[in-house]
């Protein structure tokens, strides 16, 4: 009598450090079916996991918001914050400040961002701290039924036929013209490409803003809207076409002169942007600005690497950190001796 044996079972998809990719993943989404959100949390998922980089190393953040509720759906074994409206800019710079060795994402809105906590992310851009930070740009408020945020563009129709008056605040400009050291501009739908600049981004050593155009299907994804998925694919105009080279991986590709710029990121990874209508250098600040206004006027969203500056200092950097995370330190080392703290008090007399 014959036995039939079976085979063996096929060997579990792992990452370079030996992950599968559970441990990357969060909860189920709450969010409305279709949301662009849902998207962006799927391409960290991948990110983290393609990169190998350890979950438990992770910091991730968020204010208040349908933004905000996605740091839920990614990197469940992460160290997480759900701050206060707008507030997630200082509660990530403290978090970096206690313990700099982890690596610090926040996934905010345009409300929380561009409304309630605009003040903290000035100040979160001029000190440049070294996080990644994402921007669901809807275009309205999500969670009291679709207001234009201040993000929305002007001449965009709202769902019962309102038309935005108001100038908008465009993100990516504060972010170059203010201190960010990474910025750039996606959109939820164009998978290869949002993918690539998170990349770059979490191998950035500084402040990495990512505006992403992130369709609200419930509010916002109409005829007239400006943040719609069919007037973002009718209007999107890529900068370059980008890849990413891991710095674990041997870099084997011929660059032609004048068709492709590389740049080499902190960690030595490096990015590649291919020319597409434009020899554009997204090193060049004035150059930058310029290419965002332009395509303002067109009535185009640009997207791509739109600037990178490799060599200014963080605000860890500027602090003159110890080399151990400062939450690990022992009460000796931070707390100012008895002489010190007389000194103190007698400059104070």
């Amino acid at each position: 009598m014959s036995t039939v044996v079976a085979p063996p079972p096929a060997p579990k998809k792992v990452n370079r450090i030996g992950l599968e990719v559970l441990p990357y993943r969060g909860a189920k989404t709450t969010l409305c079916a279709g949301c662009g959100h849902n998207s962006i949390s799927e391409r960290i998922v991948e990110v983290f996991y393609e990169l190998g980089i350890e979950p438990w190393t992770v910091a991730k953040m968020s204010g208040i918001g349908c933004s905000s509720k996605t740091p839920a759906y990614f990197l469940s074994q992460a160290h997480g914050f759900n701050s206060v409206h707008g507030r997630a800019p200082a509660v990530s710079t403290g978090a970096l400040l206690a313990n700099k060795n982890l690596r610090g994402i926040v996934v905010t809105g345009d409300g929380d961002t561009a409304s309630i906590g605009i003040g903290q992310f000035v100040h979160m851009l001029r000190r440049n701290v070294p996080l990644t930070y994402i921007i669901e740009n809807n275009g309205v408020y999500g969670l009291t039924k679709g207001q234009f945020s201040a993000t929305a563009d002007r001449g965009s129709k709202q769902k019962s036929g309102v038309i935005n008056d108001m100038q908008p605040i465009d993100c990516c400009l504060l972010g170059i013209e203010l201190g960010a050291t990474l910025v750039a501009r996606s959109f939820s739908g164009d998978k290869k490409q949002l993918s690539t600049i998170l990349k770059a981004c979490i191998s950035h050593k500084g402040l990495a803003v990512v505006d992403v155009i992130s369709p609200c299907v419930t509010f916002n994804d109409h005829e007239g809207s400006t943040k719609s998925y069919s007037y973002v694919k009718d209007h999107e105009t890529a900068l370059h076409e980008l890849s990413y080279v891991p710095y674990y991986e041997e870099i084997q590709i011929d660059m032609a002169e004048g068709e492709t710029r590389d740049v080499t990121l902190h960690d030595g990874s490096h990015l590649r942007l291919k020319k597409l209508d434009r020899d554009y250098d997204p090193t060049n600040k004035y150059e930058a600005l310029n290419a965002i206004h332009q395509a303002e006027d067109k009535g185009e969203v640009l997207t791509g690497i739109l600037y990178v500056e490799q060599k200014r200092d963080t605000l860890l950097d500027m602090l003159n950190l110890v080399d151990e995370p400062l939450a690990t330190l022992p009460v000796e080392r931070v707390r100012p001796g008895r002489e010190a703290l007389d000194m103190i008090m007698e400059e104070l007399r």
